[in-house]
């Protein structure tokens, strides 16, 4: 039988990023899940162990392959010292672990500083506001998926992203979906690693707009997985 999958949100945004994915694989004879993470907004710190303890609830004891989009990358090696359910990743335009540095080390220095600057009373304004003008229209031009998305999000703690990664890395097998340009790096990375690696020229939020195109590359690439799965 397939390995169960879990599709698992950037911690900035919810549950809708993985939905039609999660019913298209479904349609296929996967086992899917698409839990969310706990709210950022509602930990009070040390934010890498508890969203992977929350997580982990979520995942219960079934052996699965967790697929983790965006800044979701970054909790992986959290996750697996936190659930034993966990036999693999697959990293969808992510971010990689980056143990000992917080999300600020990692992130363009530009971008670091206009966050700093527009926090307020130690909250980020919600990720679409990050976006230039017109930006997230253009990557997704239906206005009601965009406003489904848009509905999920909510300021961020300055300091879930002030805080140091676990020092840890991961152990499970692993392997690398890119959707977009802005995650090149990641990708050689990920060849450097000898993970099994798909490149398709989209965009960041593909899976709301090429929903079919997104669950047949991970179900490739878990089925590449699958063999080394222990």
């Amino acid at each position: 039988m397939p390995t169960p999958l879990a599709l698992l949100h950037s911690p900035l945004l919810g549950d809708l990023s993985w939905r039609g994915v999660a019913q298209g694989l479904r349609a296929r004879g996967r086992e899917v899940t698409a839990p969310a993470w706990p709210k950022l907004g509602d930990l009070s710190g040390d934010f890498y162990r508890s969203l992977a303890l929350g997580m982990a609830a979520e995942l219960g004891e079934t052996p699965t392959i967790v697929v983790l989009h965006s800044g979701a990358g970054a909790l992986a090696p959290a996750l697996e010292a936190a659930s034993g359910a966990v036999q693999g990743f697959i990293f969808v335009d992510a971010i990689l672990p980056h143990p000992g540095r917080s999300w600020f080390d990692t992130a363009p220095p530009p971008l670091a500083k206009s966050l700093r600057d527009g926090a307020e009373f130690g909250m980020l304004p919600a990720w679409d506001a990050w976006w230039p003008p017109g930006a997230l229209q253009r990557l997704l031009p239906d206005e009601a998926v965009r406003e489904a998305l848009t509905s999920e999000l909510e300021p961020l703690p300055l300091a879930y992203f002030e805080e140091a990664a676990p020092d840890t890395q991961i152990s499970r097998p692993a392997a690398y979906l890119q959707l977009s340009g802005a995650y090149d790096e990641e990708g050689r990375l990920a060849t450097r690693q000898g993970w099994p690696l798909v490149r398709l020229p989209m965009h960041h939020l593909a899976m709301l707009t090429h929903v079919e195109a997104v669950a047949t590359a991970i179900e490739g690439l878990a089925g590449r997985l699958e063999p080394r799965l222990g």
